[in-house]
């Protein structure tokens, strides 16, 4: 059941095909204060997936809070986030024309337009 203001976004990059290895191995031992970070700023249910054949990585969470944008904006100023964006941007390649890095100006990560959902009774 969907929690109160609850909003599921999904996005996509592209990973570069050398950094796979290093990519999947960070990702086993996310830094505490990056998700500590997510979760204050009302991130849950987070996961991405790795699709190797077009090298795409499609990440997806739920949102519970009421004001995305600040929440993200937040998220964007925590400095051990801005530093691991340091270490995982490098490898990455955006599908943003003009995108150089996550907590820019121009978006890193390209944000999809959900077109189905069903949740059932679960």
């Amino acid at each position: 059941m969907s929690a109160p203001h609850s909003k599921r976004v999904c996005q996509i990059i592209k990973l570069r095909p050398s950094a796979e290895a290093e990519y999947k191995a960070i990702h086993q031992a996310v830094w505490p204060g990056v998700l500590a970070a997510l979760e204050r700023h009302h991130v849950v249910d987070y996961s991405i997936h790795y699709y190797p054949p077009l090298q795409l990585l499609i990440a997806n969470f739920k949102y519970t809070g009421s004001n995305y944008e600040e929440d993200m904006t937040k998220i964007g100023e925590d400095p051990e986030t801005q530093k691991w964006w340091e270490v995982t941007d490098g490898m990455q390649e955006s599908f943003v024309e003009g995108a150089t890095g996550s907590g820019k100006e121009v978006p890193w990560w390209t944000e999809l337009e959900e077109v189905f959902r069903f949740e059932g009774n679960a």
